[in-house]
C-alpha cells in the first residue's frame, strides 16, 4: 500500500453513494472506487453468511485494484461481516455506526427513532448502541422494509416512497421522537421527505460525515493521505483533483441513470466482475 492508491467503498447497492458524497468533500485529492451491489440488494433481507462471503468477496475485487483502505458503506454488512473483514486484511477497514451518540446528544424529549433494516436492528452493533444509551433515552426502533428498493429505483419522492415514509416515521414522531437516526446509508437520499414528513422540530442525522472523518484519521495515522492536508469544507470541492470509478452487480442500462443521479453528474459505470467466492443466496 502506498498514498497514491485508491480507496474502496462498497455497498449493498446505491445508497452508499451518501457515504462516498461525504468521503470526497473530507478527501479531494483521493481516489475513489465504489462497488454498487445491486443485483444483491438490498443485504437486510440476505442470511449473515451470504453477507460476510459477499463483503470478502468486494473486498478482494477492490484491493486487486490496489485499495489502501475499505469503507463498508453499509450498516447491514457493517454488522454482518465487518469483523470478518478486519481479521482476513491488514488495511484500515472502515465502518458504518449509526448515529445513536449525537442523537442522544441532540434530544430534548430523551426519545429517538431509528430507521434501519431488520437485519441492522438485530445486529450486534445495534444491540450493543442500545444497551449502552437506554439509560439515558428511548430508542424506538424502526424497521423500513422497501425503502431500499425505492432508492434503487430512483424513486426519492414518488407517492409509493411517500406512503412507506409515512408509515415508518411517523409513529416514531408520535411518540414523541424529536431526534431520528438514518442507519441505512440508503436513507440520506430521503432525508427531505423524511424531514418534511417529520415535521420541522425533528432533527434527522446519519453518520456520513462522521464516517469520512474517521477514514481521514486513519490514513494520517498511516502515512496513506494522497495529500496531507487540513479536511477541506464541502464549499472547497472546486479543488477536487481525485477520480472516482463505479461498478455495479446490476445491469448497467439500469445502474448508469441511477448513479449518475444519485452521483449528481453523468458518470461511467462497469460491470463488476463474477465474484467466484460468494455463496449461493440463503
Amino acid at each position: 500500500m502506498n498514498a497514491a492508491n485508491p480507496i474502496g467503498v462498497f455497498d449493498s447497492g446505491v445508497g452508499g453513494l451518501s457515504v462516498l458524497h461525504e468521503i470526497r468533500r473530507t478527501l479531494p485529492n483521493e481516489n475513489l472506487l465504489y462497488v454498487a451491489d445491486s443485483a444483491h440488494a438490498p443485504y437486510g433481507d440476505k442470511s449473515r453468511q451470504f453477507i460476510e462471503d459477499r463483503s470478502i468477496a468486494i473486498s478482494e475485487f477492490l484491493i486487486s485494484r490496489q485499495a489502501k483502505a475499505i469503507v463498508v458503506a453499509c450498516n447491514t454488512a457493517t454488522g454482518a461481516a465487518v469483523t470478518a473483514l478486519r481479521s482476513r486484511f491488514s488495511m484500515p477497514i472502515i465502518a458504518m455506526e449509526p448515529a445513536v451518540k449525537p442523537a442522544v446528544a441532540n434530544t430534548r424529549s430523551g426519545i429517538i427513532g431509528v430507521l434501519a433494516t431488520r437485519r441492522t436492528l438485530a445486529g450486534d452493533n445495534f444491540v450493543r448502541l442500545f444497551a449502552r444509551y437506554s439509560a439515558e433515552v428511548e430508542i424506538l426502533g424502526q424497521a423500513c422494509p422497501g425503502l431500499v428498493e425505492q432508492v434503487e429505483a430512483g424513486d426519492l419522492s414518488g407517492k409509493k416512497t411517500r406512503l412507506l415514509l409515512e408509515h415508518y416515521v411517523s409513529p416514531l414522531v408520535e411518540q414523541g421522537a424529536d431526534t431520528i437516526v438514518l442507519g441505512c446509508t440508503h436513507y440520506p437520499f430521503l432525508a427531505p421527505l423524511i424531514q418534511e414528513i417529520a415535521g420541522p422540530a425533528v432533527a434527522v442525522i446519519d453518520s456520513a460525515a462522521a464516517v469520512a472523518r474517521q477514514l481521514y484519521r486513519r490514513l494520517e495515522v498511516g502515512n496513506l493521505l494522497a495529500v496531507k492536508a487540513g479536511v477541506v469544507a464541502a464549499t472547497q470541492t472546486e479543488t477536487t483533483t481525485g477520480t472516482e470509478c463505479f461498478w455495479t452487480s446490476n445491469g448497467l442500462d439500469s445502474a448508469k441513470p441511477i448513479i449518475s443521479q444519485l452521483w449528481k453528474r453523468d458518470v461511467e459505470v462497469c460491470r463488476l466482475p463474477l465474484l467466484h467466492s460468494v455463496t449461493a443466496i440463503k
